[in-house]
């Protein structure tokens, strides 16, 4: 792992890289979660370089002292910004609230992706109350929850369901709270239509935590914006179908990259 200082704090990213020449793609996961989400995107390496962060509190990063919401929001835009800055990245791909985190970079900061990647994500992130409540004081019980069918997952094998319990447990009940609280307070809907950049929305056929008409609406009111679905998948589509995603992704880069003219993915 890498790191990057800023803000008094080191923000810690993995990058492979093949020595492809197309725009690095920077990948940003979702609650609970942490940089090795996106391990089945590693083939897209070979098309250009694939960063995947860790967020503030999250894998090897360190953690922020930012309340839940727009605060924490803003602190992991300040993280994928800064990786973004070290590493030249120039595509974002964001899962569920690290989708929230390339919206508002998009809509609040400076910076101008080439192209941009929504999965399992919305214009709106609204949690469920007795989810909020078991984060609260029940923090196997939401654990589980997340995990059942067409949840996180549509038909995970054991390791894999076993592997993301694992992660977040291991991210911790009081970040893994704040980031479902921070997603629960997350809504662009009423801007989401001022995004200009090309971008893509990607949805589990079975997700029943950010379901297709999420993405279907990001897609309506994104300009000439992109709609996919992964066939047998949940909210962790690029987990549960890595090969399915990756093509649907590698399509749509090339697309921008045939749009633009240009050779570089």
């Amino acid at each position: 792992m890498e790191t990057v200082t800023h803000y008094g704090r080191e923000t810690a990213y993995e990058v492979v890289d093949r020595g492809s020449d197309g725009p690095p793609i920077c990948c940003i996961h979702g609650s609970g979660g942490s940089h090795d989400v996106w391990d089945g995107q590693r083939p897209l390496a070979d098309h250009a370089p694939l960063v995947t962060v860790d967020l503030s509190g999250h894998g090897e990063s360190d953690d922020i002292d930012a309340s839940a919401g727009y605060s924490a929001l803003s602190a992991y835009a300040d993280d994928v910004l800064a990786v973004v800055e070290a590493t030249d990245a120039a595509v974002l791909v964001g899962n569920s609230l690290g989708g929230a985190v390339v919206l508002h970079i998009l809509l609040e900061r400076e910076f101008d992706p080439a192209a941009a990647v929504l999965t399992g994500t919305g214009a709106r992130l609204g949690v469920l109350e007795d989810l909020l409540a078991w984060l609260r004081s029940d923090f196997e019980r939401a654990v589980e929850f997340l995990h059942g069918p067409d949840r996180l997952f549509h038909d995970p094998d054991s390791d894999l369901r076993e592997r993301s319990m694992e992660r977040m447990y291991d991210t911790g009940q009081a970040v893994t709270r704040r980031d479902f609280l921070t997603c629960h307070e997350f809504d662009v809907r009423d801007r989401v239509d001022e995004i200009d950049t090309p971008t893509l929305a990607v949805y589990g056929e079975y997700d029943q935590l950010t379901p297709p008409w999420f993405h279907e609406y990001l897609a309506d009111e994104i300009d000439e914006a992109g709609l996919a679905e992964i066939e047998d998948a949940a909210h962790l589509a690029m987990i549960e179908r890595p090969s399915a995603f990756n093509t649907v992704v590698d399509e749509f880069l090339s697309e921008i990259a045939g749009d633009r003219n240009r050779d570089w993915y």
